[in-house]
């Protein structure tokens, strides 16, 4: 029994796949992109809540309570 010689062999399997791959892309389905009638919406329901957290020392504070009608 002969052996078949590599480059027989690679030459073989790139004729199977270009075969599977010329089958593939013939029975492959006609794909349609369609712009639809009504604009398209978005409806963004975001709920934005932010804090603000400072901090005072010591005497930046009694002096707020000291003059709370300024603030």
């Amino acid at each position: 029994m002969k052996r078949v010689k590599t480059g027989a062999r690679r030459r073989a399997k790139t004729g199977h796949c270009l075969a599977v791959l010329i089958g593939v892309v013939a029975l492959s389905g006609c794909v349609q992109i369609e712009t639809p009638d009504k604009p398209i919406e978005i409806n963004l329901n975001i709920n934005i809540r932010q804090e603000v957290v400072y901090r005072l020392d010591g005497d930046a504070k009694k002096l707020i309570e000291q003059n709370s009608e300024i603030f």
